[in-house]
């Protein structure tokens, strides 16, 4: 049980720091991107995270993060090209401004694993891990919240009018899915 229990942990804190490196790294490829007039005809990259609910954020559109359909939010809205400079530039800053969160991250992952690892418990010490990491965690958030907000804010009202539309139609999608899987689990369960 206990090994299974580490096994989670340590696939949580591989996830965790694949997602802080790739929303960097996404960020950086963002920031490079070419505008409307590119020969992709793309903005900058936004997209999908995991476990994401509505707002602005990965799974929205509009804050960097990987995925098959990043971008979409944001080209979807029709940038000004001053729009898309301002989203780079408050991009280019949020990266440099989480680096070394996601390095804190990384590190007090590390920590609790390590005590989570260690052949004599101690339950002051992965206590005193999970709440460092639980601590940069949310530093992290409300970096990323604070990106959120500036990134809306520079849109008009009619493109926050748009994304409002676009995060509802999102919900409505995912919850039919959940619904569906729901319904092919039940299905499985019964004999």
């Amino acid at each position: 049980m206990i090994r299974r229990f580490h096994i989670l942990t340590l696939s949580a804190c591989v996830a965790l720091a694949a997602l802080g490196g790739a929303a960097l790294s996404n960020t950086a490829v963002a920031a490079q991107e070419p505008g409307a007039d590119g020969p992709r005809g793309r903005g900058p990259g936004f997209g999908r995270g995991p476990g994401r609910g509505p707002g602005i954020g990965p799974g929205t559109g509009i804050v960097p993060g990987g995925g098959p359909r990043a971008g979409q939010g944001l080209r979807a809205l029709d940038l000004t090209e001053a729009q898309r400079e301002q989203v780079r530039q408050l991009t280019e800053q949020h990266r440099q401004q989480t680096r070394p969160l996601v390095e804190r991250a990384h590190a007090a992952g590390e920590a609790q694993r390590q005590a989570m690892d260690t052949p004599s418990f101690s339950e002051q010490q992965v206590r005193a891990a999970a709440q460092a990491r639980a601590e940069v965690q949310t530093d992290l958030a409300v970096q990323q919240a604070r990106l959120r907000s500036d990134i809306y804010a520079l849109l008009t009202a009619e493109q926050q009018q748009r994304l409002q539309q676009m995060q509802a139609e999102r919900e409505a999608r995912q919850t039919e899915r959940r619904e569906r899987m729901q319904q092919r689990r039940q299905g499985q369960q019964s004999p």
